[in-house]
């Protein structure tokens, strides 16, 4: 693993979906023990960019390193130091909780005799040991957000990538789901990648941020910083306004459209 001061590193990245430019040359720079914010509208290229990070997708142009190992060389290297939570629900309703972060750690590959500490490690930061033995279809939609994040954790990840994590959940459980990621940020110095709808979420969490839109990053740095440059008034929604037009109110309408969907998720699931 490298020993420079980055966790992620993109450079005139590009990728294609036939004739669409998904990604469109950004250099995109995360350090070691920050949270950083993808921010942007719905067909921004977020998406795309995650996937590429979390070698789902393989580079099409350019170079993605993470921790210094190149994603297209090295892609085993990659998921042993990343934890992903996905936008869409990724438990299964039939297994219990304590089930579903053990079938992640075999598929991570924790070793067998660390194995059930660290699931019941992952299950307490996370607050769900009383709930451990439960079938996953008996959680709330907080309870499943964490769930997801406790089967991120099982193999104590370098960098965790957070796909609109609290997509669907009332303010109670968003806040539940914050604490318990800065708590462990502020424990190991674990990197954080997230992308929210959520401006106020963005603001308060991120050290700094990059706007996205249409495959391109448009501005990038501290949230203080791109709001200073509006005035002295400017929100970090102004901020998204000013550099992606519109697209705001686009962006709400597919948050809601992913809110809806979740929710008809966790309907069929409980």
């Amino acid at each position: 693993m490298s020993t420079n001061g980055n966790a992620v590193v993109c450079r005139d990245l590009r990728y294609r979906f036939g004739d669409t430019v998904a990604v469109d040359g950004i250099d995109l720079t995360v350090h070691r023990g920050e949270v950083f914010g993808l921010l942007g509208p719905n067909g921004a290229g977020k998406t795309t960019t995650i996937r590429v990070l979390n070698t789902l997708l393989p580079p099409q142009e350019g170079v993605v390193e993470i921790f210094g190992y190149d994603v297209s060389g090295s892609a085993m290297a990659v998921r042993r130091l990343l934890g992903y939570v996905p936008q869409q629900l990724s438990i299964e309703a039939a297994l219990t909780g304590r089930e579903n972060v053990t079938w992640f750690a075999r598929l991570f590959d924790v070793p067998r005799k660390e194995r059930k500490a660290r699931v019941q490690d992952a299950l307490e930061t996370m607050g769900l040991a009383d709930a451990a033995d439960r079938l996953a279809g008996t959680y709330s939609g907080g309870m499943i957000r964490r769930l997801e994040l406790a089967q991120a954790l099982v193999n104590r990840p370098s960098l965790l990538v957070l796909d609109e994590p609290t997509v669907g959940l009332d303010p109670v459980a968003r806040d539940g789901v914050w604490q318990r990621v800065e708590e462990m940020r502020a424990a190991n110095g674990m990197t954080v990648l997230l992308t929210t709808h959520y401006m106020e979420e963005a603001d308060a969490l991120c050290d700094r941020v990059a706007l996205m839109h249409l495959g391109k990053i448009r501005a990038q740095g501290s949230p203080e910083e791109l709001k200073a440059e509006l005035g002295p008034d400017a929100s970090l929604e102004d901020v998204f306004r000013h550099f992606t037009g519109s697209a705001l109110d686009e962006a709400e309408e597919g948050r809601l459209r992913d809110v809806r969907a979740t929710r008809r998720t966790v309907r069929r699931v409980g």
